[in-house]
This record gives C-alpha cells, sequence and structure tokens, in this order.
C-alpha cells in the first residue's frame, strides 16, 4: 500500500541555481549530494520528515522541452511572505488567490521552467475536509 509521496524527480540544467532557489529563495535543506565519477550530479533536497525532491543535472535537456512533470505543490504556512521572498529574489510568482479546494495557491517556476504549486492550507481545506472539490476549469 501507498502512505505518502517519497519524492519527486526533475532535471536541471545548471544543478548550481537549482540549489540556490530551492535552498536560499524557498529554504529546503539538502539531505545529500549524488556524485557521479567524483563531480556533483545532483541532490536530494528535504521537503518534510520523509519527502524529497530529487534533482539531477541533465545539460543536455532543451528549455523548450516539453517537461515530464505537470507540477508539484509544495506547502507553506505563509503564502503571503513567500511570495513577498520570491519577488524580492526576482522570482515572477501569480498572486495567491484561495482555490477551489479552499486552500490558497500561487504559481511559480523554478529556473528550468518546472511548474510549482504554492498550498496554504485552511481549515476548510479538502485535504482536511474530504468533501468534494468541485472545479469550474
Amino acid at each position: 500500500m501507498v502512505s505518502a509521496l517519497a519524492h519527486v524527480c526533475i532535471f536541471a540544467r545548471d544543478l548550481e541555481r537549482s540549489r540556490w532557489f530551492y535552498v536560499d529563495v524557498l529554504g529546503l535543506e539538502i539531505a545529500f549530494r549524488f556524485v557521479k565519477e567524483g563531480e556533483l550530479f545532483g541532490y536530494y533536497f528535504r521537503l518534510g520528515e520523509r519527502q524529497f525532491l530529487e534533482v539531477f543535472r541533465r545539460e543536455e535537456a532543451p528549455a523548450e522541452a516539453p517537461h515530464p512533470i505537470a507540477h508539484f505543490t509544495l506547502e507553506t504556512p505563509d503564502i503571503r511572505a513567500l511570495r513577498a521572498t520570491l519577488v524580492e529574489a526576482g522570482i515572477e510568482a501569480s498572486e495567491p488567490r484561495l482555490g477551489a479546494d479552499q486552500s490558497w495557491q500561487m504559481w511559480l517556476a523554478d529556473p528550468d521552467g518546472t511548474r510549482i504549486e504554492i498550498h496554504q492550507y485552511t481549515p476548510q481545506s479538502t485535504q482536511f475536509t474530504g468533501k468534494d472539490c468541485v472545479v469550474d476549469w
């Protein structure tokens, strides 16, 4: 049986820029590094106690290539403060809005174009209530 999301794997053309984005801007912690033939090949970023974001170097991936991941979602306790941090770092992020699931959300992309949804849950979030989430998109 499945009990939780373990990790999402994405590719990066520039590992240092990805490290800057995920650690310095979003505040994630590096759980460990991947080393291949003596060189840094990737990172495992800690998202929670047992959840991770895995990032591997892949220079040959063109910027315009379709991404194999539609998006992934990160939780924050303060979506407006996080947006201010992103904007200050020069990262474009949408204005927070209340989604159909009754969670606050905003959208941005990492340096390689991976779409990221940010959630701030509310007491009414369907993730907690279990009610159907009726959408109109």
